[in-house]
């Protein structure tokens, strides 16, 4: 091995270096590790199940479903032997299940495989994580300690943050998530946009918003699964996701625990903005674990801009 290869393994900075050199508490680490440890396995199964897909059994539908089970269980099964996890809500779950003795410090709320429709068609899927230190409801923005997602697609990557900014980790043939980028920032403005639901159910307000996008020449970027599409205005340093309020659903479709409150707290540490188009994602209360809400997520100026035009429809 040359000198060059020793000084360039000597400068690779890991999760576990990453997070000790941050400050984080041990307990909190080792939480955040064992999770990123699960999104190895859940990304092996994905795998299995697209070599499945490629053969001549017409087994999709069922696949779908067994995998967002199978990864709902490889994760409530790693963090009830943690010894760190008090309680778990997930997605596939009907409520709030404990998972824990008692004594734990934390609660964890997962969309576990979100975008599992996707994976037919090989598009990027991801795991969604909060991990807060008190009961999840009736609860606000004090209660999230950290958040992180985990995006299966061409590469396997991590964002996670603690509450000292959002940090990018790539898995590599070695098996060790390798930090990519440091304390990323979106941009006060950018120049994508993902719109969630069909133009035809959207409100006045919401296509208004929409519109002034596409007038100012934004790019339309939408894939149809949450992680991605976030992780695009992430990487990309700026733009725009929504899903807002929709004629027929006027609470949205994503779910604020598993999905936006995560999502929010990350995007809040690299910068950026997230509202229900009116007060901050991370500021409503949580009163069911299936509360849904619209979505303005991204760069300050975008998220700035669709608060002021759906306040201005209000008034008019």
């Amino acid at each position: 091995m040359s000198e060059g290869t020793n000084d360039y393994t000597k400068n690779i900075v890991d999760l576990r270096r990453h997070m000790w050199m941050d400050g984080i508490e041990v307990e909190l680490r080792r939480l955040i590790w064992q999770i990123a440890v699960v999104g190895k396995y859940i990304s092996a199964k994905i795998q299995e199940s697209n070599r499945k897909l490629a053969g001549f059994e017409n087994i999709y539908g069922e696949e779908q479903l067994a995998l967002d089970r199978i990864s709902d269980d490889i994760l409530k099964n790693k963090l009830q032997h943690s010894g760190f996890v008090r309680e778990y809500a997930s997605e596939e779950l009907e409520d709030i299940v404990t998972i824990g003795k008692g004594q734990e410090q934390y609660v964890v709320t997962a969309d576990p495989l979100d975008g599992s429709s996707l994976v037919d068609t090989n598009l990027a899927i991801g795991t969604i994580i909060g991990i807060h230190k008190h009961s999840v409801m009736d609860c606000g923005r004090n209660t999230m300690v950290a958040a992180l997602y985990i995006t299966y697609g061409p590469l396997i990557t991590m964002i996670y943050s603690a509450g000292k900014g959002a940090h990018e980790f790539v898995l590599d043939r070695e098996g060790e998530y390798v930090l990519s980028e440091e304390n990323i920032r979106l941009k006060e403005k950018g120049s994508i946009f993902s719109p969630g639901g069909l133009r035809c159910d959207w409100t006045d307000a919401h296509l208004k918003f929409i519109e002034t996008l596409e007038q100012e020449g934004y790019k339309l970027r939408y894939s149809g699964g949450f992680v991605p599409d976030i992780n695009q205005v992430i990487i990309k340093r700026g733009g725009v996701f929504t899903y807002p309020a929709l004629k027929k659903s006027p609470k949205g479709k994503l779910r604020l625990l598993f999905e936006l409150q995560p999502m929010a707290f990350i995007v809040e540490q690299a910068g950026g903005k997230a509202t229900d188009g009116r007060e901050d994602i991370l500021a409503l209360k949580v009163t069911n674990v299936n509360q849904r809400s619209p979505i303005y997520i991204g760069s300050a100026a975008e998220v700035t801009m669709a608060g002021q035009i759906l306040s201005q429809s209000s008034k008019d």
